[in-house]
């Protein structure tokens, strides 16, 4: 696993539309080199002001959008629609206004389906499976970007500390009793994540300077599940000022924005 990069910008709004750049270059890039891309998204007010700056800026028009695969890192387990879903955020942030290919676009089922949400996460799983190639060695595909928000308690995706889905093997697992509403959920399990290329974890606020601290001691995912969130080629920790505030000298590396 690749050992973090750290970038930190002045404030959320900056933090944002740098994220956004970021993912335009890193999509091109991915494109330019096999024709196609794949992108993870995170709900999140950061994750969704980075899909509003995506759509805000005339470079969104350099990613070839009807050859971009889009998944998330965990869903909120409520009907199409519906507004706390992440899925609705992100159409209305930049789905809706790009050329994507519906079919491109891989959304987790919700309770509207007919199913549960241990047989929604089972049809997520197949879908992976599906859009796995040989040379990803596993049962996800190697995802080009996974965006990943995190909690003030060091959740990523809907892994938290301490329960059950955080130690689950499968590529994608049914959450139950979730410590922030609502309870049930669907999430990428950390093996799925770190199948990734590139990681990215996204954070704002200072009542994120904790968890970001805790993420980058590398202390394991049994106790901080951000500290498990690594890409096998590269992972950024892309935070405001405020979220920054509790780094200590050492702990991974500072890069300039």
């Amino acid at each position: 696993m690749s050992v973090p990069t750290i970038v930190v910008h002045r404030d959320a709004d900056i933090l944002a539309k740098a994220v956004a750049a970021r993912i335009i270059t890193r999509l091109v890039d991915a494109q330019s080199a096999k024709g196609s891309a794949s992108l993870v998204l995170t709900g999140g007010t950061v994750g969704i002001a980075t899909l509003a700056a995506i759509a805000a800026t005339p470079a969104r028009d350099a990613v070839d959008w009807p050859h971009l695969d889009i998944w998330w890192g965990d869903e909120r387990f409520l009907p199409d629609g519906d507004p706390e879903r992440n899925e609705t955020g992100a159409r209305r942030a930049l789905l809706d206004h790009v050329d994507i290919n519906p079919e491109r676009v891989h959304v987790m089922l919700g309770p509207d389906s007919g199913l549960t949400a241990e047989e929604s996460a089972d049809a997520y799983a197949t879908e992976l499976r599906k859009a796995a190639r040989p040379e990803d060695h596993g049962p996800a595909p190697s995802f080009d970007v996974t965006l990943l928000g995190m909690g003030p308690d060091a959740h990523v995706a809907s892994l938290f500390p301490g329960m059950p889905a955080l130690y689950d093997t499968r590529p994608v697992v049914a959450v139950h009793g979730s410590p922030k509403p609502p309870p049930t959920r669907i999430s990428l399990t950390m093996p799925t994540i770190r199948a990734s290329r590139e990681v990215w974890v996204v954070a704002a606020g200072a009542e994120k300077a904790g968890a970001v601290r805790l993420a980058l001691s590398d202390s394991g995912t049994m106790q901080v599940p951000a500290a498990g969130a690594r890409g096998r080629s590269r992972t950024l920790f892309l935070l405001d000022r405020a979220a920054a505030a509790k780094i200590p000298p050492g702990l991974g590396r500072i890069a300039s924005p």
